[in-house]
Order: structure tokens, then sequence, then C-alpha cells
């Protein structure tokens, strides 16, 4: 055969072999919800605590300064009349 005819062949052959190693890989990595990196036995030291949650809001409730619209600039204004 010839190099012209191998050439499609062989780009097969290596993304099939990179594919191959990429689902090895994931399948020694071990599963997701386990807490441990790579399969290793150190965690990541994630740590939950039960609170209890405020009885009313830390921050009171922000009003407005200015009630209905404000005045527009001077520049803004227009014509008089």
């Amino acid at each position: 055969m010839s190099a012209r005819k191998m050439k499609p062949f062989a780009v097969i052959g290596a993304g099939v072999a990179i594919t191959g190693a990429a689902l090895a890989g994931a399948i020694v990595q071990g599963p997701l919800g386990s807490g441990a990196i790579a399969g290793s036995p150190m965690s990541t030291g994630v740590t939950v605590t039960a609170t209890t949650p405020a009885s009313e809001a830390p921050i009171p409730e922000a009003a407005p300064s200015i009630k209905g619209p404000a005045p527009l600039p001077k520049e803004e204004q227009g014509l008089p009349g």
C-alpha cells in the first residue's frame, strides 16, 4: 500500500489509541463522589457544619430618599414654553 492510502488508517489508529488512554485514565481514577483525589486515600477536606438561620434580617430594608420621579437636570429640560 502507498503512503497516501496508509495516512487515514494511521490517523484513525492514533485517535483510537488516545481515546482508549483517556477512557482507561477515567476508569482508574475512580468514582466522582468519593472525595478522594485521583484514587489516593487523601481527601479534599470538605467540612459541613449545620447552623441555625437568623431570626430576622441583620440589615434593615432600604428606603428611597426621593418619592416620585426625580427632576431633570437643567441641560435636559428643553426649551421653556
